[in-house]
């Protein structure tokens, strides 16, 4: 049951994230203030602003993830590619907010391993279709590295001259880095599915290898 402390730290964390997004001074009187309290009130919450933002990183986290995992498609690549774009333009809109999500202090809470499951089960999608040429670990590494950097490039852009083309052109090079050429049409395409983690990951290594 949601008591009166819950609800007054929710607020308190809610208030922080709005003056972030807001891009207003994250301090603890900005928070108290804007929460309607005196900043003594907030240490009852939180020892200091590191484990506010913390609050907020989690918060954050957790309403990011929730509206990133739509219903799936028939076609895991443009499901792929959907988590993209909703990554690009979360971090672009949200640029303070988005220093806190990939803060390796921050990135390691419950609701920032939700999102990487999300993002494993899509790739794992594609790898069922037997069309990933490395490992779905490395697919998974190479589409949130390129990802985070393409939004953190953008973001050091000044807004009116940002080439929002370079996140396409990066995540093309990504999809030539993890993906197989599709076959021929007419050609049966084996059901991989059935084999085992361990059997995909010899095969992704067996494929990545010169001549083969």
């Amino acid at each position: 049951m949601t008591t009166v402390r819950d609800e007054t730290r929710a607020n308190i964390v809610e208030v922080a994230a709005r003056l972030l997004r807001n891009e207003s001074p994250v301090t603890i009187r900005a928070v108290a203030q804007a929460a309607g309290l005196q900043p003594p009130a907030i240490y009852r919450f939180f020892a200091d602003k590191d484990a506010l933002l913390d609050a907020v990183a989690e918060h954050v986290f957790t309403a990011y993830v929730t509206g990133k995992t739509p219903d799936e498609s028939a076609d895991p690549l443009a499901d792929l590619r959907a988590g993209w774009d909703a990554h690009i333009a979360f971090g672009l809109a949200n640029a303070p907010l988005f220093g806190l999500l990939i803060d390796p202090r921050r990135a390691a809470g419950p609701a920032a391993a939700i999102g990487m499951a999300v993002l494993r089960a899509r790739v794992h999608r594609v790898a069922a279709t037997g069309r990933l040429r490395v490992t779905e670990r490395r697919a998974v590494e190479l589409v949130h590295a390129a990802g985070t950097g393409a939004v953190l490039t953008l973001l050091a852009m000044p807004p009116d001259g940002r080439d929002t083309s370079l996140a396409d052109t990066m995540y093309q090079a990504v999809l030539h880095a993890i993906l197989a050429d599709a076959p021929a049409p007419g050609v049966a395409t084996p059901d991989l599915s059935k084999l085992t983690a361990a059997e995909r990951a010899l095969l992704a290594e067996w494929l990545d290898r010169p001549g083969g």
